[in-house]
């Protein structure tokens, strides 16, 4: 075997190495660039200004898929729930004319959303055949009739309590017979 390079070869070879050099002379040469660039950043001393920029450009909503998706969902139902049971409406009151007044009179004096007005006893008999119980469940747990129509439960308030929505819906039926 000979050791002999053509012309060409040496050609090629100097060509390579002489890009090889500016390669790594452009890579220094960036380094430097980056390392100055960085050096003049401000440093980030406030970490309550970094945390309030976090929070500021959080996403306002999550996709929920899945398994995975279901949990984070239902985990985060039951501490809405748990959020909504420590605080009792209107200081815990069970006058149901209170909590109407508050509440209920919102749909149920101007019939929004298909809403049965306190004043209409026509509406309300048949209503009223179902029993008092039938009735404080729907407004407990919500309900969508026949129409389409939907009472949301508890009024939309879920920081009612199951008592305060009977006496309530006492109230009302007391009302309209």
């Amino acid at each position: 075997m000979s050791t002999h390079l053509t012309p060409s070869d040496r050609t090629f070879m100097k060509q390579f190495a002489i890009m090889i050099a500016m390669l790594g002379g452009t890579a220094v040469v960036l380094i430097i660039i980056g390392t100055l660039v960085w050096s003049t950043l401000p440093k980030e001393d406030n970490h309550a200004q970094v945390r309030q920029a976090g929070e500021r450009i959080t996403p306002v909503g999550a996709v929920y898929a899945g398994n995975t998706g279901r949990a984070a969902m239902e985990a985060a139902k039951a501490s809405a729930s748990k959020a909504a049971a420590s605080q009792v409406a209107y200081g815990g009151t069970t006058d149901g004319k209170t909590i109407f007044g508050k509440l209920c009179t919102t749909c149920h004096s101007t019939g929004a959303a298909g809403a049965p007005k306190i004043t209409d006893k026509a509406a309300w008999a048949p209503r009223l055949k179902q029993g008092i119980d039938t009735l404080v469940k729907h407004a407990i747990n919500g309900y969508t009739g026949p129409d389409g129509n939907h009472m949301p439960a508890k009024g939309g308030n879920p920081a009612l309590t199951d008592a305060q929505i009977e006496a309530t819906v006492k109230w009302m039926v007391s009302q309209v017979k």
